[in-house]
């Protein structure tokens, strides 16, 4: 099918256009947003409103893929960092989350991972709704997704999302499989296909990324074909600062858009997609999460929910294990056009390490001064230890009442003994493939982290730690006294209420969460049409 759709030019709707009131408002136009938004605009019948703090998504550093990295840091993201940890040597680790209309999916570097098996088995366990488990989410899949690799019944064709391997990796990205493949990691053609069920594989990511290098994103797939519905309106650079309450129900929203306050009503449901730093922050600043936290900054209580901003997880990059180029190598298509999963332990029920290729130099801000870091994204390149499921748990809280103050991020990032020790083993697997014999042609030196052991491993470790851009898990699904939703994605307490995005996952998935939070949406779309008998 095409996938070269005629771009619309957003409309950013005015105060004099907006209705007084929608039967559906979603909050957040992100990765998971666009795609509830456009599933329910499906349906002529209801109004829909989506709001976005962001602005447009057609800008060149979105529309091209490879130029991914130049978003960060910039207005496209929140700008976001956490506190300073002593488990990272005092350091404060970038915490990006997108900015702009489809949100992650609009900066990110374009993978597209499924998640294990046992990730989503034990969703549907600690829920209690078999909807969730690896074998639905599948099914998902496979309608959304036009998978252009080799045929496999765990994949979809002919969905809106084109999913496709690199078509021409740089030269490493071969050798790197075979190096993997001779430590016993298998190679295999489809990344989200044999690993996703095992103990790992090594293999090209699965890239959301058309011809030419053109991002597909989610607000390109959903968004773009939709805009112009008269039943679908978009509201660009519109921070939502609180919900409104009648008793116990969500009623309608407010927002900041150019410094003036806005409030729409809703009259069935409000659907908050922000992202794991954001939709907790917005619940707490409407009273619902730890009625001791959130009345302390003088914010009135409506509902205790102590799980709120809790449970924080995000996979752990190093930055990194870098070799210099014989040749220069300019980067190709997502600049990380390899990656493997595999286990630092082997009575682990999964992977539990997902270390990637940066086809450029990649380095913590402490690692890039203690070592000869070459210069220019052509000189080098890293093979980054990844965490895919981290042990430590961080949180999200108010900084004060003010709802356009940046909340306090507490990553905790190696803060259990457990991802240190992965971490350590890691960078050992890492650096036997890139020190192989197959690569060593392509490497002219290795310029970190060299032969280190003990608590100079340890230390580097600490120092190169950051995020991989996928927090999630801050109102969590489940049936505990620290869940914030139900199976069916409602905010337990509150009616009128659902969250749909990373932050309900109950643990973080193994892989890039894009697509995780695209199957989320999609749920939440489909349980959201049944519930009220929409088309």
């Amino acid at each position: 099918m095409a996938h070269i759709r005629p771009v619309t030019v957003d409309r950013e709707v005015v105060t004099a256009v907006l209705r007084p009131s929608y039967d559906f408002i979603i909050c957040g136009g992100g990765t998971s947003g666009s795609v509830v938004a456009r599933r329910l605009a499906d349906d002529p019948t209801v109004k829909v409103l989506l709001l976005e703090a962001g602005g447009s998504d057609r800008v060149p550093s979105v529309i091209d893929s490879t130029l991914w990295l130049s978003n960060i840091g910039s207005e496209r993201e929140w700008g976001y960092r956490a506190q300073a940890s002593p488990h990272l040597n005092g350091r404060t680790p970038r915490l990006p989350m997108g900015k702009v209309l489809g949100g992650g999916s609009s900066i990110n570097a374009s993978v597209w991972a499924h998640g294990h098996r046992n990730d989503f088995d034990s969703w549907a366990e600690d829920s209690g709704d078999p909807g969730w488990s690896y074998a639905s989410v599948l099914d998902i899949y496979r309608r959304i997704e036009d998978w252009t690799g080799s045929a496999d019944p765990r994949r979809g064709t002919g969905g809106p999302l084109r999913i496709a391997l690199p078509e021409d990796p740089v030269p490493l990205a071969p050798k790197l499989v075979e190096a993997a493949s001779a430590l016993g990691i298998p190679a295999v053609s489809d990344i989200n296909g044999d690993p996703m069920e095992s103990d790992g594989g090594c293999g090209f990511p699965n890239l959301l990324v058309d011809q030419g290098n053109a991002r597909v994103s989610m607000a390109a797939t959903y968004l773009h074909p939709a805009m112009g519905r008269p039943n679908l309106d978009i509201v660009l650079c519109a921070e939502v600062t609180r919900l409104g309450l009648s008793g116990k129900r969500v009623t309608s929203v407010e927002f900041v858009q150019r410094g003036r306050l806005h409030s729409v009503s809703a009259g069935e449901e409000v659907i908050v997609s922000l992202g794991a730093i954001n939709t907790p922050k917005l619940l707490m600043l409407s009273g619902i999460g730890d009625l001791a936290e959130v009345s302390a900054l003088g914010i009135p209580g409506v509902v205790h929910l102590p799980g709120v901003g809790k449970n924080l997880q995000d996979h752990i990059l190093l930055g990194g294990c870098i070799w210099e180029y014989r040749v220069p190598e300019a980067p190709r298509s997502n600049a990380a056009e390899f990656a493997f999963f595999a286990k630092s332990d082997p009575s682990l029920p999964g992977p539990d390490l997902m270390p990637t290729l940066d086809e450029f130099p990649c380095a913590s801000e402490v690692t890039a001064t203690q070592y000869d870091v070459p210069v220019g994204v052509d000189s080098a390149w890293t093979l980054a230890p990844g965490l895919a499921r981290p042990v430590s748990r961080g949180s999200v809280r108010l900084a004060d009442a003010d709802p356009l103050a940046a909340p306090v991020i507490n990553a905790n990032f190696l803060s259990a003994e457990e991802d240190l020790k992965a971490l350590e083993y890691c960078v050992a697997l890492c650096r036997e493939i890139g020190n192989s014999s197959v690569v060593k042609p392509l490497a002219k030196r290795e310029v970190m982290p060299g032969p280190l052991s003990g608590n100079d491993l340890r230390n580097f470790v600490r120092n190169a730690a950051g995020s991989y851009f996928h927090e999630t898990c801050t109102a969590k699904m489940g049936r505990d006294e620290m869940s914030v939703v139900d199976s069916s994605l409602r905010v337990y307490g509150i009616d009128g209420l659902r969250i749909a995005d990373g932050s309900v996952m109950p643990s973080i998935t193994s892989g890039n969460t894009m697509a995780p939070c695209v199957v989320i949406a999609e749920r939440a779309a489909e349980l959201i049409k049944t519930r009220h008998g929409l088309r």
